[in-house]
């Protein structure tokens, strides 16, 4: 980006200053929410002392793209919302980074229609698709923590160009759900 361009790649300073970088960018990363549904509320679960994000120093969400560094589309995008979204990821600083939090902004969900984007991946570079519906605070935070070690290690991967690729991470969900306290039956009536 700027001082460590101009640095040779091949000293201890360089090796130093690089950890020293990345090890900034991963404690500070900043969230810019895009929450349209039902996600939304699981994004904002998130911060409260239960699951306590700022424990990953991503507590401070950021409500202007210039000052965001990862993305999280929580919900699902409609056809119009989409330059919208995609103007957003633009203004954003880079290097940049986006989750899809559940499945309306994984695949479209339940709203199989033409008013909904099948997939936010169609039109930005998704690094980590968490699934659910609606997906735990946990899953989020597993997510946050994917980036987080893909920035540790400088890992970011680019094409011949430079171009950045997506990391195309698929988390697994990491709970199961409790037994129901009343069975439930399916009854036919005459």
């Amino acid at each position: 980006m700027g001082l460590e361009t101009a640095l040779p790649t091949d000293s201890i300073l360089t090796t130093q200053l690089t950890r020293l970088v990345n090890w900034s960018r991963r404690s500070s990363v900043w969230p810019l929410p895009f929450a349209t549904a039902c996600c939304g509320i699981e994004l904002m679960a998130t911060a409260c002392s239960r699951f306590d994000l700022a424990r990953f120093g991503a507590e401070v969400m950021r409500f202007s793209p210039r000052q965001s560094d990862l993305l999280i589309v929580a919900g699902r995008i409609s056809i119009k919302m989409l330059p919208v979204l995609q103007r957003t990821y633009q203004q954003m600083t880079e290097p940049k980074w986006v989750i899809s939090m559940g499945a309306c902004a994984s695949t479209g969900g339940v709203f199989d229609t033409y008013a909904v984007v099948q997939g936010v991946d169609q039109y930005l570079p998704v690094d980590v698709y968490i699934p659910g519906c609606p997906p735990r605070p946990e899953m989020l935070i597993d997510g946050i923590m994917a980036i987080q070690r893909i920035i540790d290690v400088d890992g970011i991967p680019r094409d011949a160009s430079g171009k950045r690729l997506p990391l195309n991470i698929a988390l697994e969900p990491n709970y199961q759900p409790r037994a129901q306290p009343i069975p439930v039956t399916l009854s036919s009536r005459k």
